[in-house]
């Protein structure tokens, strides 16, 4: 059940300071706190509750709120509480309408928040604060010409008939949010998932009264600690321990089937775990067998076992384990997710879809689409060249005239040039933003993280160009009078 707060918090005034207390009013977070429209996200994040009994929902002004501010410094759940209760500019930001000592929530509460403002909720606020944005911009600019530039008579439609079909710039690519998971080594997985079952059979031994079967757990991970302590170990050793390893399991697994025949059931948590633990034996069991090393949809984390590895050819890290997903930009550097997915995926599969959407946001094609080589398919370019798009990059076919070549090779510089801001984006949102490293454990958390990560960013970057809009236009005013 939700209900709509009561705005007692109207703006910086109206936040009842203690004697004694002096809040700045130029402060980042209370000039943000006036800029975001808290009562138009409301109104969709009311939709979410379907019923009407039951105990009432925090406000999304707290939700969301809480949500930026851990995404921006990365506090664990327990720090962001202690830093609520301790700083009221963060009070303020999240709507509180007074100062108070008591924390405003616990920090189990920030896991519901999570799983409550999924992916599309945070995409859908981003997308609004974005178009919000634009049109006040747009019409910033509008009075700036007017001003500036005042009608000589003529028709008003002169204007929009000299205008371009396309209009714009598109950039897109694609990057891994990697899980905060321990690398996955085979020998490893298979000791914890040995580990696992063990619990489970001494769980139903309690249970049922059942005597303890022999499951040799002192061999099995004196086996393992001998391999996992080798500095050099060599493929023979690995393939012995994954060997003797799966033997162990495999012996686990009967016991627990023996049980469960006689109508012993597991509980839920356990079912869940058994279905992961039995995919990743037959997995093993298959790459050991045919002394491969791949396998399809390879499980990486028994406790996230929706994660894959995403290979990305990077020096510092060739294959990441998470999330892969495509980020477009817009010549002002804001971001969307236009697809994300625990599977690796073919990331030149998404440029049509990218651009129909640029498309259904301006009522435009871009102008260009700033791409990387990946992107260049021939259905790709086939697709940009009927819609009249230039798409980075060299062209197909034979090299052109000497003036066109080096007219070509500028405009691919150039391009290349302006590309190189989706990578700075990609940077800035896993340097100062958590994307570099995502720390839930669900498969929706995960995924809110990633939107979240993206949806402050460009709350920042906004907040960024106002003032610093604010400072040219004080500039201009000081140097003209």
């Amino acid at each position: 059940m939700y209900k709509s707060t009561d705005n007692t918090q109207n703006n910086f005034l109206s936040f009842n300071q203690p004697m004694g207390l002096h809040m700045n009013p130029e402060n980042r977070w209370i000039k943000m706190a006036d800029a975001i429209p808290w009562a138009i996200f409301e109104k969709k994040y009311h939709r979410l509750f379907k019923g009407k009994n039951g105990r009432v929902a925090k406000p999304l002004r707290l939700a969301l709120g809480s949500l930026i501010i851990q995404t921006k410094y990365q506090y664990s759940d327990r720090e962001l509480v202690d830093q609520l209760t301790e700083n009221p500019y963060y009070q303020y930001f999240i709507g509180l309408p007074r100062y108070q000592e008591e924390p405003p929530i616990d920090a189990s509460t920030l896991v519901l928040f999570r799983k409550r403002l999924k992916m599309d909720v945070i995409m859908e606020a981003n997308e609004y604060m974005l178009d919000a944005f634009k049109e006040k911009d747009s019409s910033d600019e509008r009075d700036d010409d007017d001003h500036s530039n005042p009608p000589a008579g003529g028709n008003g439609n002169d204007k929009s008939e000299s205008e371009p079909e396309n209009k714009g710039t598109l950039m897109l690519d694609a990057t891994c949010a990697p899980s905060n998971i321990r690398y996955p080594q085979d020998f490893s997985l298979l000791n914890e998932a040995r580990e696992k079952l063990e619990t489970i059979i001494i769980r139903f031994c309690k249970a049922y009264g059942f005597s303890r079967p022999r499951m040799y757990r002192r061999q099995a991970r004196k086996n393992y600690l001998a391999l996992a302590k080798t500095k050099k170990r060599s493929t023979k050793k690995i393939r012995a321990t994954i060997r003797k390893q799966l033997s162990y399991i495999k012996r686990d697994i009967n016991y627990l089937e023996s049980y469960m025949e006689k109508g012993y059931a597991p509980t839920s948590k356990e079912i869940s775990l058994l279905r992961t633990i039995y995919k990743l034996y037959d997995q093993q069991q298959y790459m050991y067998q045919n002394k491969v090393h791949s396998v399809e949809k390879r499980i990486v984390s028994i406790s996230q076992p929706w994660l894959r590895p995403i290979v990305r050819g990077k020096t510092k890290a060739p294959v990441e384990f998470g999330a892969k997903f495509d980020l477009s930009l817009d010549e002002n550097g804001y971001g969307r997710i236009e697809k994300i997915s625990y599977e690796a995926y073919n990331e030149s599969t998404v440029l049509e879809e990218a651009i129909e959407r640029f498309k259904e946001r301006t009522g435009r094609y871009p102008e260009r689409v700033l791409v990387d080589q990946i992107y260049r398919t021939r259905e790709n370019r086939g697709f940009c060249k009927f819609h009249g798009i230039r798409l980075s990059g060299p062209k197909l076919g034979r090299p052109s005239a000497t003036k066109q070549l080096a007219k070509e090779k500028k405009q691919e510089y150039q391009d290349n040039t302006d590309r190189i801001e989706v990578e700075r984006s990609f940077s800035l949102s896993k340097r100062c933003y958590g994307l570099g490293l995502i720390r839930t454990k669900l498969y929706d958390t995960t995924l809110t993280s990633i939107a979240l990560s993206v949806f402050v960013t460009n709350l920042f970057k906004i907040q960024a160009r106002i003032h610093f809009v604010l400072i040219w236009i004080l500039g201009l005013i000081e140097y003209t009078c």
